[in-house]
């Protein structure tokens, strides 16, 4: 495997530790050399999101090419830079989610991880549950704004 894909539904520990699903460790341990992952949360949904540090330094690339005094990037900057912490996998494959990140997220003992191409991100299950459902989204507007892109 090359990039994150799949879904997975773990639980989380006493202490806050979740494991990541092999597939995952397999395309960190191919695919990303230094090990490191960055944990932040989401810009607009409750859930949080990893990234390895080859894909983070590409992320801050992109955000200093942005000018800073656009309400966008300030909201960016504010929500998803300053909340960014290292974040570090141990020997059994698991990443402590500090309990602000899970309050933040709503996070509670249930998760899914969700494979992004290139990060992987972190929700309570009755969160994902919730926004993946085709009853409360419309179809039709999603279909046509994926059609404009061929998918």
């Amino acid at each position: 495997m090359i990039s994150f894909i799949g879904k997975y539904y773990h639980n989380l520990d006493q202490k806050g530790r979740v494991i990541l699903p092999s597939s995952i460790r397999e395309v960190l341990a191919n695919k990303y050399s230094s090990g490191k992952l960055y944990l932040t949360t989401a810009p607009f949904d409750k859930a949080l999101h990893l990234y390895p540090l080859e894909e983070w330094i590409k992320l801050e690339d992109k955000i200093r090419q942005l000018p800073k005094s656009d309400e966008s990037v300030i909201y960016f900057l504010r929500r998803v830079i300053a909340s960014a912490t290292p974040c570090e996998m141990d020997k059994q494959g698991r990443i402590l989610i500090p309990y602000e990140y899970r309050k933040d997220a709503g996070i509670n003992s249930e998760v899914v991880i969700v494979g992004q191409i290139d990060r992987v991100e972190i929700w309570d299950k009755d969160t994902w549950d919730s926004v993946t459902d085709p009853s409360k989204v419309d179809i039709k507007r999603i279909q046509d704004g994926l059609a404009k892109y061929g998918l």
